[in-house]
């Protein structure tokens, strides 16, 4: 089955979500993301999956294995299995992303109104680390 997402500019700047699952395949995934100013994805490491960040607005920091690197609106950041990442909101706007997981990182559809949602959610934290 194929799937369109109509103006994924719109979708992503539309979410208010700290994240927000949007589309599940056997092999990839669609997610949308909103950091806050001073906020954070926290850092983190995927032993099996490759991520690919696009940022559609805001400005923020790419820290990989401890190496800041700026990024803003337009920027893509692509993230190897077993790569330590993590991207702060270094501005005044909300950081506005869509990511790219292959394979799959979350639970299909699962929505967390904030990082502490998704920091709460074990569940879905260990969906993630369990991929092979």
């Amino acid at each position: 089955m194929s799937v369109i997402i109509k103006n994924l500019d719109r979708v992503v700047e539309e979410n208010g979500n700290f994240r927000k699952v949007l589309f599940t395949g056997a092999k990839s995934q669609l997610v949308v993301m909103s950091i806050p100013p001073g906020g954070e994805i926290g850092e983190e490491t995927h032993d099996h999956v490759e991520q690919t960040l696009y940022f559609k607005s805001g400005e923020g920091e790419a820290i990989i294995a401890g190496e800041p690197s700026p990024v803003r609106a337009g920027d893509a950041l692509i993230v190897m299995p077993g790569t330590r990442h993590n991207v702060r909101n270094t501005g005044s706007e909300p950081l506005k992303i869509a990511t790219v997981y292959s394979p799959p990182n979350h639970i299909d559809g699962r929505v967390h109104a904030t990082k502490a949602d998704a920091d709460a959610d074990r569940e879905d934290e260990e969906f993630g680390h369990h991929i092979a």
